[in-house]
């Protein structure tokens, strides 16, 4: 059996000097406005998971008026989405993530955040996708006033 989800998150742009990413720290112009370290990837594919598991969304599992998350490494959401995915008996076939966005540019760190993310997830680097895309100058991320990013699962019963 199979289970498909989808996830999408998004982080208006705020004071900082770095964005998070696939859990890699990049440095940009702004930072996020989040509870945790906004990373818009893991969080988008934590949702996903959630999703395809029939488990509610990432603000259920780790919500944000809870101060134990606050400026929490999202990381360890995603090990909780493993864990979860694991406990029901899954596994995940492949994810596909498309950052969208006009900067910071994804493509330099594409690589290290699937290594991450596979890491998280217990799976082989060529299950994960991580891409971007701009919205042609249009909208609020093409302005540049935030980022997001949506996530897409497959996962295969162990």
């Amino acid at each position: 059996m199979m289970r498909i989800g989808t996830g999408f998150d998004v982080h208006a742009f705020g004071e900082g000097d770095h964005v998070v990413l696939g859990g890699v720290r990049i440095a940009h112009r702004r930072g996020v406005v989040a509870h945790s370290d906004g990373d818009v990837v893991i969080h988008a594919l934590c949702d996903a998971i959630f999703g395809a598991l029939a488990l509610g969304d990432i603000g259920r599992h780790f919500p944000p008026t809870d101060e134990r998350w606050r400026d929490a490494d999202s990381r360890q959401f995603l090990r909780h989405a493993a864990m979860l995915m694991a406990q029901h008996g899954y596994r995940l076939g492949n994810a596909d993530v498309t950052v969208i966005g006009e900067a910071p540019k994804v493509t330099p760190h594409a690589q290290a955040m699937r290594e991450n993310l596979a890491v998280d997830l217990d799976c082989g680097v060529g299950c994960i996708s991580v891409k971007a895309t701009t919205t042609e100058k249009l909208g609020f991320c093409g302005r540049g006033e935030g980022i997001a990013a949506q996530a897409c699962v497959l996962l295969e019963r162990v």
